[in-house]
């Protein structure tokens, strides 16, 4: 009993006061081994976890700063080799004749037009087959799934192909790039199996709310399904954008022609040009219907190339990459 500053006591004061803080016990000898052995491990598998990325990274990014060295480097000098991240001869020779060409820029329009509509259009008949197939209690539902199978594993090859495409009018027309292409299997499959994966009281809702399959996909389904859709997405413009065997085959007008067919073109007419000057003796040749008189080489030609049809790719990536990984994982795991 103890006494407060107005003279009252205060029970248990004493006992409070007398109490002894508690201490923490002290880990024995064992305990800190086991630990200062813990985070050594942790320290030595992080270092070698960086290690081990840090050497993926160079792997990955040393092709394509070689290829833009190699790009960005004069024909003569690119000869003599042993370029590796930095040009020796700085120039600008190779990019000037893919854009001095007058029919890169049509390509270009021609490759843009193609990625935007394609994608579009792919995505939205992929996603309307998708959500179709992932219904349980669709009729024939195993039968379409078969259907879809099938062309997975067996095609039926170029000629007919092409007589096919002759036949529906589309040699020589822009939709000849579209409409083949519309629908991806494995696409669809990645797809279906996302939408397998919402839960079905969403819809179950919506329907008991008067809501048709059409409002349903494109109010309910298409907004939760981002990640699927970024990925599918990707893959579908990718394809687009580095597509060039179609034009080829079924296309022969010029203005037509996508910036992948173009430079191939470019670069064709360049090895030509260096064979014909390697047969008279010498390494390099003066191209003057093709560069306007500028020495050119097949090597760093083709490197320029290489880094002006992957750099709007590229750019784009890093955008919808969060979209990308989830997307993936989710239908990979559940598949």
């Amino acid at each position: 009993m103890t006494a407060d500053n107005s003279g009252r006591t205060v029970p248990g004061a004493t006992a409070v006061a007398n109490r002894k803080p508690r201490l923490t016990p002290t880990p024995p000898r064992q305990n800190l081994k086991r630990i200062r052995r813990a985070s050594l491990g942790d320290g030595v598998l992080d270092t070698l976890v960086f290690v081990v990325m840090l050497l993926c990274v160079v792997v990955t990014l040393y092709p394509f700063f070689n290829s833009l060295a190699i790009s960005l480097n004069h024909a003569d000098d690119t000869v003599r080799g042993g370029i590796t991240l930095v040009p020796r001869v700085f120039t600008w020779r190779n990019y000037e004749l893919i854009y001095t060409n007058a029919k890169i820029y049509t390509a270009y329009f021609i490759t843009f037009a193609r990625t935007a509509v394609g994608t579009v259009t792919g995505l939205f008949f992929t996603a309307i087959l998708s959500f179709g197939l992932a219904h349980k209690r669709l009729i024939g539902r195993r039968f379409y799934t078969m259907l879809c199978l099938i062309p997975m594993y067996f095609g039926g090859g170029l000629i007919p192909t092409y007589f096919l495409i002759r036949n529906l009018h589309m040699i020589n027309k822009f939709w000849v790039y579209i409409i083949p292409n519309l629908v991806n299997l494995w696409n669809m499959i990645l797809m279906r199996t996302y939408f397998q994966g919402i839960p079905e009281a969403l819809e179950e809702s919506a329907r008991i709310d008067g809501a048709n399959h059409i409002r349903v996909f494109f109010r309910i389904i298409f907004p939760i399904s981002t990640p699927i859709i970024a990925t599918v997405g990707l893959y579908v413009a990718v394809f687009h954008w580095n597509s060039w065997f179609d034009a080829a085959m079924f296309v022969t007008k010029q203005e037509l022609k996508p910036m992948q067919t173009v430079l191939m073109s470019i670069i064709n007419e360049a090895k030509f040009a260096e064979q014909i000057a390697q047969a008279a003796g010498g390494a390099m040749v003066d191209m003057s219907n093709i560069s306007r008189g500028k020495a050119v080489n097949v090597r760093s030609l083709t490197m320029a190339t290489m880094i002006v049809t992957i750099l709007p790719i590229i750019m784009v990536y890093p955008f919808i990459q969060r979209y990308f990984i989830k997307g993936i994982m989710i239908g990979s795991i559940k598949g």
